[in-house]
């Protein structure tokens, strides 16, 4: 049996840019997800979640094959897509083991869609292009399961590099990879809320955000998405905008703004203005794309007492899940004991704190 494994990530700043053909800078996890496979002669996919201690069984040659609102639905899904895009895939049992915590906003569905392309490609003796298999498996979960991602959670998951973030730019797939300071950790603190209205509201976001293009492309001509488009003619088409897309816009392009500057920040190896660069993110999405929550505001503040903390921020779609802490190495400890202690004492809730470093992307593991 031959063994894959793919990261999560954890995104630095760059947040709801990705669909807008924007900036995001994500960088990849040292915790991942597994799969083995081994090859079987009919054309099926038995599937077993080590996690969920389930297995199930599909044929490929299935044309109804559809998603169920199931863990299955991803690595099915890549298993869809590949088929439809000419890749033929040999039959095989896969065997799925995650690391990455499923709701918590650090992409466990790229890692196990990156870790199962990964190795149903190799599988069937398939040669595909890393940007591609990025893409397939986007595609997988836009059209198979439903969630209208952009492409960074795929694509860092592929091309992450241990103690690098990785600037992306979502339109090119043009990539810079940056130097993270060794003595720096990434500290993902858990609030342990999801918020069942996340999904419609990250795809009502996408809405607005499509409905403020229509408009400003009105005026001009090149705008194809709200990537192309300044804060000058934001403004000056104020007006023609109802005033939440004005706002969802607005988060858009002052975002792209701060990822480019967070990126010339770690090139210079600013890290005081990353991390202030970082709370202005956090407040643009608690106030104009409001898709932050009441314990992720909490965890933000709480970290923003601590010494040694650069910058902190909700980190992923939003509505619960995660914040991400830039945090001095020498205070990590005392991070995480303050943070679990205050957070638990006013929430009720036992947060989960990851001291996490910048990992690498996908691999052959065994």
């Amino acid at each position: 049996m031959r063994t894959f494994k793919a990261p999560g990530r954890v995104n630095l700043i760059g947040e709801h840019t990705d669909y807008n053909d924007g900036f995001v800078m994500p960088a990849a996890l040292d915790f991942s997800t597994f799969v083995g496979v081994f090859p079987l002669e009919q054309r099926k996919l038995q599937v077993y979640s080590e996690n969920f201690k389930e297995q199930i069984e599909v044929d490929l040659d299935d044309p109804d094959l559809a998603a169920h609102g199931h863990w299955s639905d991803y690595p099915i899904g890549v298993a869809v897509v590949m088929e439809r895009a000419g890749y033929r895939l040999r039959g095989a049992l896969l065997r799925i083991r995650g690391e990455v915590p499923i709701g918590s906003g650090l992409s466990s569905s790229a890692a196990i869609e990156v870790a199962t392309a990964s190795a149903l490609a190799a599988n069937s003796g398939l040669e595909i292009d890393r940007r591609e298999l990025a893409l397939l498996c986007q595609r997988a979960e836009n059209e198979f399961v439903g969630a209208r991602v952009g492409i960074m959670d795929q694509f860092v998951s592929l091309f992450g590099q241990a103690q690098h973030a990785l600037l992306l730019d979502c339109r090119s797939l043009e990539f810079k990879l940056l130097p993270l300071p060794d003595n720096v950790r990434l500290i993902i603190c858990n609030t342990m809320v999801k918020h069942e209205l996340a999904s419609s509201a990250y795809n009502e976001r996408r809405a607005q955000c499509e409905a403020g293009v229509r408009v400003l492309a009105q005026f001009y001509p090149n705008v194809t998405a709200l990537r192309d488009v300044t804060m000058e003619q934001l403004e000056q088409h104020r007006s023609e905008l109802p005033e939440v897309v004005y706002r969802r816009c607005r988060h858009v392009v002052t975002e792209n703004a701060r990822v480019i500057e967070a990126g010339e920040a770690l090139e210079q190896h600013d890290l005081n203005r990353f991390g202030k660069l970082m709370r202005a993110s956090h407040v643009s999405l608690r106030d104009d794309y409001e898709v932050s929550s009441d314990e992720l505001d909490l965890m933000v503040e709480l970290a923003e007492k601590i010494d040694g903390v650069y910058g902190a921020r909700m980190t992923g779609g939003g509505f619960g899940g995660s914040t991400v802490n830039l945090v001095r190495e020498e205070q990590a400890d005392e991070f995480r004991a303050r943070v679990a202690e205050e957070y638990e004492q006013v929430t009720g809730l036992k947060p989960e704190i990851y001291v996490c470093s910048a990992g690498n992307g996908a691999e052959e593991v065994g």
